[in-house]
């Protein structure tokens, strides 16, 4: 390791020009601390277009001191950038997980440089991606300049995400705390009653895909009584820790990574980030192999557990989206619905809330104006609320609205079944 590459943040951050496009580690690896040596360069730089999906931790794009500085491209929006991304300084690229490496690797969108966090390097000089390998892995392979920052807390993961040091031009040394994400603050009674609908649909020997937020860590605390499940999602949280050390995930019964945990990456609390470092049950890989529907389709009884924001009456899910105002993104759902609907006994499965937070409909007669269709009604088959489980595959577009008109909330069952009749002529 040659001393040059150990430098301060700041000094590593002077290679970025206007104009350059940039990449960011995300999710719980995001490299807050250069970031904050980015950002203090703004009055010198124009138009940086910075790429990434989700970021956590103390970072705010959303500042309009920024705008002219950096334009946001995302890939998958998040909290602290949601605000730019929607405006004129930013915007949202609609892309499955899975192809995101493509842009990388066929210079769709070509990158400048590559800003990411790292274990510290072993004794053979080999740093680790950590929690997010998912399309970092890509990022880091094809950008010319890579920065990384090194924290000790960083856990050493197994799987495509280790990078020697050769490969990169600037060690930056800092450690912090990753940032923590605890979902199971976030349950309340209409929570509690999908994720134990949801675990009935779940087979012993199934392999499960789990989104991200409250519902799925529900669902996870209901599984204490299955065997031989498997594990092979794009991201996992603390929900799957008990689950692995009491053997009830112990991927057995699985066709690939037999007796491994597969996940492109994680975000959770300082318990999981533990639990993944330098446990090779844990394989954290590149989101192209994770998300790739014939990989998952290879797998028995995929059972992939996703959200939604609102879904219509014909079937149509929109997940990103509130009309026209960019809120996440497609993401992995695609991915695993599709290959969960190919695997032998897979169960593709949305699961949401009759309601919204403000007392609103879920399942409406028509999305919002705008609105994007993340799951089309062709791919849609098991959907769940707290009032019950629909399978719609095969089924019309009457029986169809029926079906989910019966899981809707009971004070809006009025009107969905008088936008039934508009639409349909028949009740």
């Amino acid at each position: 390791m040659e001393d040059k590459k150990n430098i301060s943040a700041e000094e590593a951050v002077k290679i970025i020009q206007s104009g350059n496009r940039i990449f960011i580690h995300g999710s719980a690896a995001t490299p807050v601390h250069i970031l904050e040596a980015l950002q203090k360069r703004h009055a010198e730089l124009k138009n940086v277009e910075l790429v990434s999906i989700t970021t956590l931790g103390s970072i705010n794009f959303n500042d309009p001191l920024y705008r002219d500085s950096f334009f946001i491209n995302s890939l998958f929006v998040s909290e602290n950038s949601r605000s730019v991304v929607n405006s004129d300084h930013g915007d949202y690229v609609p892309i499955f997980l899975s192809q995101i490496p493509q842009l990388f690797k066929n210079n769709i969108l070509s990158l400048d440089v590559a800003i990411v966090q790292v274990s510290p390097p072993d004794a053979h000089g080999y740093c680790s991606l950590g929690t997010s390998v998912d399309i970092a892995r890509a990022a880091v392979d094809m950008a010319p300049h890579v920065i990384a920052q090194v924290n000790s807390k960083m856990p050493r993961t197994h799987g495509d995400g280790f990078i020697h040091v050769n490969k990169i031009n600037s060690l930056v040394w800092h450690d912090a705390e990753l940032p923590e994400i605890d979902y199971s603050s976030k349950s309340n009674d209409a929570v509690i009653q999908i994720g134990y609908n949801v675990a009935s649909l779940v087979e012993d020997g199934a392999t499960l895909q789990l989104g991200i937020g409250a519902i799925p860590d529900q669902v996870l605390k209901n599984l204490t009584g299955h065997k031989y499940l498997g594990l092979h999602t794009e991201m996992l949280s603390d929900g799957v820790i008990p689950l692995i050390q009491k053997g009830i995930i112990d991927n057995s019964r699985k066709k690939i990574n037999i007796g491994r945990s597969v996940t492109g990456f994680m975000a959770g609390t300082k318990k999981l980030y533990d639990f993944v470092n330098d446990n090779p049950e844990i394989r954290v890989m590149d989101i192209s192999y994770v998300n790739d529907t014939s990989v998952i389709r290879r797998n028995p009884k995929v059972t992939a557990i996703n959200s939604a924001i609102e879904i219509d009456l014909t079937g149509q899910v929109c997940s990103d989206s509130l009309g026209t105002y960019q809120y996440s993104g497609i993401g992995g759902q695609m991915d695993f619905m599709r290959g969960a609907s190919l695997s032998e006994g897979g169960k593709p499965i949305i699961a949401l809330p009759s309601i919204t937070s403000k007392g609103l409909s879920r399942i409406v007669p028509f999305l919002k104006e705008g609105a994007g269709v993340v799951t089309t009604r062709g791919h849609v088959h098991w959907v769940v609320t707290e009032y019950g489980i629909v399978d719609l595959f095969g089924k019309n577009l009457k029986q169809r609205a029926k079906e989910l008109i019966n899981i809707a909330h009971p004070d809006y069952k009025q009107l969905l079944e008088k936008a039934f009749y508009d639409r349909f002529k028949t009740r």
